[in-house]
């Protein structure tokens, strides 16, 4: 799963969970039943995970483009600039 398919499927993941929530709450008012509530929300995450979770083709339309491994022996590494000084003298004498 690529960049934007990760940010798809947590978009989808949260409009979907806030759907059902607001669906299960109307059911379970209208019903007078929080049994009914409770499983139309189950239903909803159920069906939510099924479509979010899973590795489906559209979540991976902008793959990344690896370097290859040669290409990369070529450009190596910037190395980390290294600070001198700044360490602080402890205060036990």
């Amino acid at each position: 799963m690529d960049w934007q398919g990760q940010k798809l499927a947590e978009q989808l993941m949260q409009i979907m969970l806030l759907a059902f929530a607001v669906v299960a709450f109307a059911t379970g008012y209208v019903l007078g039943s929080f049994q009914m509530m409770v499983l139309v929300y189950a239903g909803g995450v159920l069906l939510t995970s099924l479509i979010t979770i899973p590795n489906w083709p559209w979540f991976n339309r902008h793959p990344l483009k690896w370097l290859d491994p040669l290409e990369a022996e070529k450009h190596p590494k910037p190395q980390q600039p290294t600070v001198s000084g700044s360490k602080k003298k402890s205060g036990k004498k």
